[in-house]
């Protein structure tokens, strides 16, 4: 009656407003379709004698029974525990899981319990940790009473671990669910700690294959010295007996045979150091820009005089073209593909060719080979892969050349091009980003064919200085530029090249590991300060590193990678006989 505003008189009509207020009424004692029944019965007039209201009550009755029993029976049958409070905070409901997890005696839950109580005996129990009990039982309080849904997770005194949730319900009153996820909990920290030892041992085994590709990078560059000592010795002395006029021609062609033989040997060498270092991470591109033609000149001056030493013609077309790249890098990439040029051609020409592609430049290297069958060109960049082609000059490579190609541009992010032709010949690039030339470069063109090669007479009469502490590399010194009339002083220890320096050389061959009192670097340094004049020099050694080469370039020498190559060598003898006459 309150909520409909005014006093309820038995004389005054039932409207709607009443009656439905009736029916909410009774719904909430017998039942909504009970109290419909009665109310429907009533309103009609046909009235119901006391008997058959009885009976309807006990229907009613018996329906909230079995409603009440059927929720009973759930919640005793869940995993979970559960509580129920009403909205003055005291408990209405729960069931046996409720009790055992949280051990409450016999007697101790019972409808209308106020639920401070069961807070308080799980925080004198420490089960809520520590601080303020009375705090404690505030705070939960206040969360039920304000109806916030929370998931809470509590780590007990035996070490079980609850999940607990929350949640206000319609008219008031809050139901909280407790389940136990202790072996959940165990699993998730098995599995993290499976995670964590799992990526410790992925990182451990990461640093030893590091260390050990490291280890083996180190000790390929620390055999090769000594394993490129003999090489270098041997291919000294095959080109002196090859270039000896004192030979026949038979043994000629088998010191040409020597010679290629372990020319293939050095490039092998040349190849697993490569890989090792690419596969390291060893080789770090130093990106600049540059005149590609002036490289594309060096590398033709220094294989032509071996195109004609097999009767090939090597011509270079080229105008002055700025690139984005690592010189180093890109060179070597040319000298594999000029390599692989020369070791297939038996006739004909090799051509160098720099082509402008819009923003992109293309460095060519064509040869009148036999050409490559298409189904082998797919495979040609694979490690070990090698065409067997119908000829050679009796160097038979791995295979490691045009991979090793492959590897340097995808570190470079160039692109490689290559097309074939049984019968007519194969062509090799490289394509690279094309930027503006400094200010004050001319677009000068070659269009020739390169110098012939250096006569041996060229080079008489010139001093040259050789330290090695190997007498075999000095012996093959001595023999080889005796054949090109230089004057050849040696010494095996950086005393005696001290000593020699009154015989006023004009170059110095220095080796780098000498394993005296200096190294080759500084031996040249020393050598060039007791000379009192400028002398120019070349630091010889099989460890290519780019550190090494760069201390070499600071203190302005030249350095030579052995084996020796005696082209390279006549070449830089040349130009520094060159640059004296112009002087």
């Amino acid at each position: 009656a309150q909520s409909l505003g005014r006093e309820l008189q038995s004389s005054a009509p039932a409207d709607r407003p009443w009656v439905q207020f009736t029916e909410r009424l009774l719904a909430a004692s017998i039942g909504a379709a009970s109290a419909r029944l009665l109310l429907t019965s009533l309103l009609r007039g046909s009235g119901m004698d006391l008997g058959e209201v009885v009976a309807v009550l006990d229907e009613a009755g018996q329906e909230l029974r079995f409603n009440r029993e059927i929720l009973s029976t759930t919640l005793e049958n869940i995993s979970a525990g559960v509580s129920v409070v009403d909205p003055d905070m005291r408990l209405t409901a729960w069931n046996r899981r409720y009790q055992d997890m949280f051990g409450y005696p016999d007697g101790m839950l019972y409808v209308g319990r106020p639920v401070a109580d069961l807070i308080r005996y799980n925080a004198e129990r420490g089960e809520l940790g520590e601080g303020d009990i009375e705090l404690q039982i505030n705070r939960r309080i206040g969360y039920m009473r304000a109806g916030s849904p929370h998931v809470f997770e509590r780590t007990r005194s035996d070490g079980k671990v609850i999940e607990m949730r929350g949640q206000a319900l319609p008219g008031g009153g809050y139901v909280t669910s407790y389940n136990d996820i202790t072996d959940y909990k165990h699993a998730e920290r098995a599995l993290l700690e499976a995670n964590e030892t799992l990526e410790q041992r992925v990182a451990e085994r990461s640093h030893v294959a590091e260390v050990a590709q490291q280890s083996k990078t180190r000790f390929l560059a620390a055999i090769s010295h000594d394993v490129l000592q003999p090489l270098n010795a041997a291919r000294l002395f095959a080109s002196a007996l090859r270039e000896s006029d004192h030979v026949s021609d038979e043994q000629r062609h088998l010191a040409e045979r020597v010679d290629a033989s372990l020319r293939a040997a050095e490039e092998l060498l040349d190849g697993l150091l490569d890989v090792s270092r690419l596969d390291a991470g060893g080789l770090h591109p130093v990106i600049g820009e540059f005149d590609v033609s002036a490289l594309m000149r060096e590398l033709a001056a220094q294989y032509t005089p071996v195109a004609a030493g097999r009767g090939l013609r090597l011509d270079l077309f080229a105008r002055t073209t700025w690139v984005r790249s690592d010189r180093r890098l890109l060179r070597r990439v040319l000298q594999n593909f000029l390599a692989n040029a020369l070791r297939y051609t038996r006739q004909g020409r090799i051509v160098l060719a720099v082509r402008q592609r819009g923003d992109e430049v293309e460095l060519q290297v064509w040869d009148t080979g036999p050409g490559i069958p298409e189904h082998h060109m797919r495979q040609i960049f694979d490690e070990f892969h090698r065409y067997q082609q119908p000829f050679d000059w009796g160097e038979q490579g791995l295979g490691l050349g045009l991979s090793i190609c492959q590897r340097i541009s995808r570190l470079l992010d160039h692109r490689l091009n290559a097309r074939s032709r049984v019968g007519s010949g194969s062509m090799f690039s490289i394509i690279l980003p094309r930027v503006a030339p400094l200010p004050g470069y001319t677009d000068a063109v070659t269009l020739a064919a390169t110098a012939p090669p250096v006569r041996s007479d060229s080079l008489a009469g010139l001093r040259v200085l050789c330290v090695d502490n190997d007498e075999e590399i000095l012996d093959g010194m001595r023999a080889l530029l005796g054949r090109w009339q230089v004057q050849v002083i040696t010494a095996s220890t950086v005393d005696q090249a001290l000593q020699k320096i009154a015989e006023r050389p004009q170059v110095m061959l220095v080796d780098y590991h000498l394993h005296d009192r200096m190294d080759g670097l500084d031996a040249l340094v020393a050598l060039r300060e007791a000379a009192g004049y400028p002398l120019p020099g070349a630091l010889l050694t099989a460890d290519g590193r780019d550190e090494l080469k760069r201390m070499a370039r600071e203190r302005g020498y030249r350095l030579l990678t052995k084996p020796i190559k005696p082209a390279s060598l006549r070449a830089f003898l040349g130009a520094l006989r060159d640059t004296r006459n112009n002087d």
